[in-house]
């Protein structure tokens, strides 16, 4: 595992490396001192993971996980206080260590990531690289829940940090898996990646308009909307005209 870590403070960011020594599989690539200098590396070296501060100077650890464009990699945040682990978890942190970080609990985190990266078979994003179509049915997992679905029913993907969001029916379950892996499976002629955070099912578009610098907002059936950016807006038109 590449590892990043991002953290205002150098002792910290030299303690951290030095716990990491005892992770032969765990490889600092580099280190940051805030989230500029962080949303740059991770755009350069691609880590796995991300050891992440909370409160820096400028931008703090979730404004740089919001900014990052595309795929993110997991995150377990470091950090000095401990009132901010409820909203940590809603970035699907795999893990919140309190500083001075401690041997034993970073050991339990670094497990977590190993678990992760394990093989889901039950998820409709399996290690086969057969595409994805709307008459295909796929099993989803989320806690205690699962689901045997149809894809054409899902019609809107949403990417939440490590996890992509299905939207069918009333239901909203989460799966281990980025956005960008999902759409090498889906079918493009059904499913459309309108913007970084999203791929909508075309066959639920309701109703589109125009919108700001020539992107398009759809309306999808059930009332979500969603914009398709401009760059993506180019494409939808020349898939969907005659």
């Amino acid at each position: 595992m590449r590892a990043l870590l991002i953290d205002d403070e150098r002792l910290a960011r030299n303690e951290l490396r030095r716990l990491l020594e005892n992770f032969p599989k765990v490889e600092v690539i580099g280190e940051a001192a805030n989230a500029d200098e962080g949303v740059k590396l991770i755009e350069e070296l691609q880590p796995d993971l991300l050891f992440l501060d909370i409160q820096m100077p400028g931008k703090n650890g979730f404004e740089l996980l919001q900014s990052i464009d595309g795929k993110a990699p997991e995150v377990i945040f470091t950090t000095a206080y401990d009132e901010y682990a409820l909203k940590a978890f809603e970035f699907n942190a795999l893990d919140y260590l309190l500083k001075p970080v401690d041997l034993n609990r970073l050991t339990e985190a670094i497990n977590r990531v190993e678990e992760n990266h394990q093989p889901l078979p039950d998820t409709p994003l399996g290690e086969n690289n057969k595409m994805l179509g709307e008459n295909d049915q796929v099993f989803v997992k989320d806690g205690e829940k699962c689901w045997f679905v149809k894809l054409g029913k899902v019609r809107l993907f949403e990417s939440m940090g490590n996890y992509v969001r299905l939207y069918f029916d009333d239901q909203k379950p989460l799966v281990l898996k980025s956005l960008n892996s999902l759409e090498d499976r889906l079918d493009p002629n059904t499913f459309f990646r309108a913007n970084r955070k999203h791929i909508i099912n075309l066959n639920w578009i309701d109703k589109i308009e125009p919108w700001f610098s020539g992107g398009l907002l759809v309306t999808l059936q059930g009332g979500d909307k969603i914009e398709i950016s401009r760059r993506q807006a180019i494409r939808f038109k020349d898939l969907m005209s005659l």
